[in-house]
Order: C-alpha cells, then structure tokens, then sequence
C-alpha cells in the first residue's frame, strides 16, 4: 500500500506520525517503509489503510484496486511480519518486482533491509506508579536539522475506556486524579531499563498549552550545580478527554546526547498504599528473622574475635523516634531497622531509595517488615536499645540508659542555713577534713565588684604585710556551675 502512494499521500502519512514532510519522493518512501517496518501501531495502519481506500475510489472505475485485507487482517498485520523478509505474509508480493522498482532508493540495494530485531529502551519501574496502558513505547527523539533546539510532535487518541478509568478515578489533590497519562524520558540506552532523564531547554505542550516541569533543587553548597528531580510528567489536565486527537510537542536541546520519551497510561499510588501493600505481602516472619540473627552471630573460625551479641536501637535514625514498623531492604546486610511509614513518605516527596542505615539502594520492591523486631517493639516498651545473644534470644539495654541520664555533678541548693554551717566549718577545712572549694557570687553587679576592687587597693597600701583572702558574703543560695 505505502508503495502505491503518491507524493501527497506519503506528505500526509508522516506528518500523521510527526516525521519529516521535506525532500524527494525517494526519501519520504524511505522513511514510510521504515514507518512501517519498525513502527507501524494500529493507528498507523487505520491511516495508511484509509489514504490507501481514498486514492482507489477517486480513480473509480480507471483502475481495479486490489483486494484489501480485511479489518481482522488489517489488525494482524503489524504482528504478522516475516522476521526475513519486509513483506507482510497477508499480502501477496508475486504481482510487484519491489527490487526492481525501489532497490535503487534503499542506499543502493538490490532489495528491502530485512526487519532487524532492534533490543528497545525499556524505563525503571515505579513504585508509586502502577502502568494500566502503554500509549506510545519509548521512541528516540530524532533531531530534524543542525539547531540546538529541536521540537518533535507526537498525535495519539485515548480509547473510550481509557477516558472513563480517568474520569471515574479518585482525586489525589484538588484537580489531580490518581489515573494519568504521562510522559517519561530517559537516555537512549537499551543495556539496562533506564532512570528517568531530562533532556537540557526540555519544554512539553499538551495541544494549545505549556505542560509544568518540575524545576531544580536549591543548592545550598557552593559550586555545587543544582539538581533537577526527573519525574513522569502529568499530562491529564491539559487533554481531550474523548475521542479528539492530542497533540504533544516536546522542545529538547540538541547537544549530542540521544533521549526517548514514551507515553503511559498511569494509577499514581500514595505513600499509605505502598504501607498497606507492604504490610500485606512484605512482612518476614519472626523465626525467619531469629535464623538471620543466629547466621551473623554464627561462630566464624576463620576470625579470632568471638561476637556474642549485637546491639539494635529502637529509634528510627531517619526522625530519631521510636519504631512503629521496623523495615530494611532484603539486600541489606545490618539487622537495624529503619520506619517504613518515613521512609515511604521521604521518598513520595523525592524519590531516593537509599538505606539511612548503610546509603545502599533499598528499592520498595526489595522491602522487608522485622516480624521479630516488631514483635519486640511490643514488647519492649521501656528501653531504647536491645542486644540479640547468640541464641538467637535478646534482652533488653536498660542501666546504660539511666547511668546516661544521671546527671555527672549532683546540683546542690544551698539555704541559708547550710551558707552558716560552711562558713562556721573549721579554718578551711570541711567536714572531710578537706578544703572547701571558692565560691563566687555572680549575683553581684559589676559596680559593687568595683567598689569592692578600690577598697581592696587602698587596705593594701595601707597595711604593708599580706592580707587574707576576703571571703564573700552569702546572701543568697548558690548552685554548683560545673
């Protein structure tokens, strides 16, 4: 079919596609053919099957079109490719000399490039992102000229299911529903599924209207440059919700670097959701976590210190409180927990995922609940800390609390009568035989110091021999200041 088109049928083709309309007819059917081999979706196949029906009809009774495949075929087509050959099995290629006709516009070739499986980009999963429909898979923005900024349009329409899962899904905020059509970008790189990435100048027009992007973080230290969080972005609000076509334009800089982008059809989770799926399906049971206590208390015979317990601290060293739900990542190698329902909420706000105990990636989907741990924590109610034994047993760390928060220096209040009874103590001495220690009273203000300070000169000059130390008066209580 696309090699029966004329010029205008193939112009009207790519730009359905958002390709490049400009050059000779040799080049638009190249890029048609490839359209076809490589990206032929079902929309692509209605259009080209529509400007096939509309060039036939006009010609009338001039030329006997072919027969046309019918709408289940029509449907087969894109899965239905030979992997060794470009023909589509459901047409019949023995009327057409297709290397005689267009070998010569394919970079000189006696015939079409075989379908070469080509490995895809492939995105990271989300947690708080639950994929109902991919829209458009991950396709590389290609650029059109030598500009730095390029635009690259994409048309797409929802199905009327589609439109109804966003209407009739809740509200996460005011103007916010928790089904989404989203755009993700990323790095074309097909080794390995791909964070999601920002192109430089990235701009993303939903039909009439400029879409949100998240903007940078504030840096704070110097000469560090500031970091942009790479989300999905949300499209919805700005979409015909109904069968009208979409257009999204992405504007991206050009500066060498190659990204895709991908359309996807999204329920956005909550933090209290992840907690309740986590808690349902995540949860280690307490034997299994007695059997992981013995294996790190194990006896090593290689090593020549005998570890007979380890200390876990029941406050969370992400808020510094007290556990409710104890967690660690399954690849973690420490036995201290960290609160799920923090660090759920610390990464719905910026998604990090990194352990606050050891800073190694703790993905959700690698999570585990501490059955012992929490049923300690109930346990427990009045310590801070446990030691695990060898045994797999634990006892609480009670008297190292409350030698720490003795105070070191007793704090003593002394009244009027104990002032009495030091200064009626013996020549310096005091109850212990020992010499008491000089109290200041630095209730004084700095003029009576003063006049204490003259008074002190003129005694000197007038007696030639060494006076005593004058001892100050106690008129009111004095507390210890070490």
């Amino acid at each position: 079919m696309v090699m029966s088109f004329r010029v205008s049928d193939l112009q009207m083709l790519l730009g359905f596609v958002g390709r490049s309309k400009s050059g000779l007819k040799h080049e638009l059917v190249t890029r048609a053919l490839q359209l076809v081999q490589f990206d032929c979706s079902p929309e692509v196949f209605k259009k080209i099957k529509e400007l096939y029906e509309t060039r036939y009809n006009k010609k009338g009774s001039e030329v006997a079109p072919p027969p046309a495949p019918p709408r289940a075929e029509a449907l087969a087509l894109h899965s239905s490719y030979d992997r060794g050959s470009a023909v589509p099995r459901t047409l019949p290629a023995s009327n057409i000399d297709y290397p005689a006709l267009y070998g010569k516009y394919l970079n000189g070739l006696g015939r079409l490039p075989p379908k070469v499986a080509k490995p895809e980009v492939r995105l990271v999963k989300l947690p708080f992102y639950t994929t109902l429909d991919e829209l458009l898979k991950p396709t590389e923005l290609v650029p059109q000229n030598n500009e730095k900024l390029q635009e690259s349009p994409c048309i797409f329409a929802l199905t009327p299911r589609q439109v109804e899962l966003i209407r009739n899904s809740r509200e996460l905020q005011p103007g916010v529903k928790s089904v989404q059509v989203v755009l993700r970008i990323c790095y074309t790189d097909t080794s390995s599924p791909q964070e999601d990435q920002y192109p430089p100048n990235i701009a993303v027009k939903v039909n009439h209207s400029y879409c949100s992007v998240p903007g940078y973080y504030p840096s704070n230290k110097p000469g560090v440059e500031p970091k942009r969080p790479c989300r999905p972005i949300n499209l919805t609000h700005l979409m015909y919700l109904s069968a009208a076509t979409n257009r999204i334009t992405v504007t991206w800089g050009n500066y060498g670097k190659s990204y895709s982008v991908g359309l996807y059809l999204v329920r956005q989770m909550t933090s209290a959701e992840l907690l309740q799926r986590l808690k349902t399906i995540g949860i280690k049971h307490p034997e299994l976590c007695k059997a992981l206590v013995k294996e790190k208390l194990r006896l090593d015979p290689d090593s020549e210190i005998a570890t007979t317990g380890v200390r876990v601290s029941l406050i969370c060293p992400l808020v510094k409180m007290r556990l409710s739900v104890p967690c660690r990542a399954e690849t973690c190698a420490h036995l201290q927990c960290f609160d799920a329902v923090f660090y759920l909420q610390m990464n719905e706000k910026k998604p990090t995922w990194m352990c606050p105990v050891c800073d190694k990636p703790a993905p959700y989907d690698q999570l585990i609940i501490d059955g012992l741990l929490s049923k300690i924590l109930t346990e427990c109610e009045d310590a801070d800390e446990i030691e695990y034994l060898v045994d797999g047993s634990w006892c609480p760390i009670r008297a190292e609390k409350e030698r720490s928060c003795s105070p070191q220096c007793p704090i003593l209040v002394l009244g009027s009568s104990e002032v009495n009874g030091l200064l009626a103590t013996a020549n310096g001495t005091g109850e212990n035989g020992k010499a008491p220690a000089d109290v200041v009273d630095l209730t004084l203000d700095s003029s009576s110091s003063s006049e204490d300070e003259e008074e002190d000169e003129e005694e000197d000059d007038d007696d030639e021999g060494p006076q005593p130390k004058r001892r100050c008066s106690y008129e009111k209580g004095l507390v210890s200041a070490c």
